[in-house]
């Protein structure tokens, strides 16, 4: 049967990543024009999808416009889509989508905040979260201790970890004092707490850990915690080219939108305000101090 793996249409359509498609197969939850599709079925996006019974709307790829997006994640925000445990999840702080969904470009976890990408493009995430790309991640890292250049080497030259080898790209001091230490550092996968477990490893805890950067965009000072900014064409451009993928062409130029968190009430202006306009309270920012 002529056409694409049936991961890669609907990834490319939004509706989730590939490692997401591929477990709606194995779990017998995707049916394609009425019955259970194989792992690698292909498929011409013309077919009827339907997931837990819903059907799924595959539109056109040429009439696709796919967003990028740039989330402040806060500490104590999971990157799951729902939580048994009732904590907040990253989903809830992101724009509304008229068709699609958001996919979420690996994960930081709970106690980790800062920067953290969201695309409605599915290929573009499996892209950016494959190891064979190699995109860098910054991060600003606080560890308790007055690491000794030879550990710094040491995390340079590697570590062996219970899951492989890893290492970080770049090491470098940030500055702190007493009894904290700030470090700048750049690692090229996205494992697990990997960051915090190459620190432990040495024998230092990680108590605070940023992520400033993913590939070539950056976190914004300016960006509160909880908030949302669209991309700008620059950016996106040069992320898809990261990804070793054609940049996609959009069908006019627009200003990109910023999106404030959802959470916490609208601050109401003073009554003899003029010309305040009303702000909104988000939660406090990770900079450092």
């Amino acid at each position: 049967m002529a056409g694409e793996r049936i991961q890669k249409v609907l990834a490319r359509a939004g509706l989730g990543s590939r490692r997401e498609v591929e477990s709606w197969i194995a779990d017998g939850r995707l049916t394609v024009n009425g019955r259970l599709p194989e792992a690698g079925a292909r498929v011409k996006g013309t077919e009827k999808f339907a997931l837990d019974g819903k059907q799924l709307v595959v539109p056109e790829h040429s009439a696709q416009a796919h967003k990028v997006i740039a989330y402040h994640k806060p500490v104590g925000v999971i990157c799951s889509r729902k939580d048994p445990e009732g904590r907040p999840s990253s989903f809830e702080d992101l724009p509304p989508l008229e068709s699609g969904r958001w996919i979420s470009v690996g994960r930081l976890d709970i106690n980790t905040c800062g920067l953290l990408l969201f695309t409605t493009d599915g290929e573009l995430a499996n892209k950016l979260m494959h190891p064979s790309s190699e995109v860098r991640r910054h991060y600003a890292v606080r560890v308790h201790g007055r690491p000794a250049e030879k550990d710094l080497l040491q995390l340079r030259k590697g570590v062996t970890l219970e899951d492989g080898p890893a290492r970080f790209d770049r090491v470098s001091e940030g500055g702190g004092d007493g009894a904290n230490r700030w470090f700048d550092v750049v690692i090229k996968e996205g494992r697990k707490r990997e960051v915090r477990r190459l620190w432990e490893a040495l024998g230092f805890k990680v108590n605070r850990l940023i992520r400033t950067h993913f590939g070539p965009v950056r976190l914004h000072r300016e960006q509160a915690a909880g908030s949302t900014r669209e991309l700008t064409a620059g950016e996106t451009r040069a992320l898809y080219e990261a990804a070793g993928l054609p940049a996609p062409v959009p069908p006019k130029a627009v200003k990109p939108r910023r999106f404030a968190a959802k959470r916490g009430p609208k601050a109401r202006p003073k009554p003899n305000a003029k010309s305040a306009a009303p702000r909104l309270k988000n939660r406090k920012s990770g900079k450092r101090r």
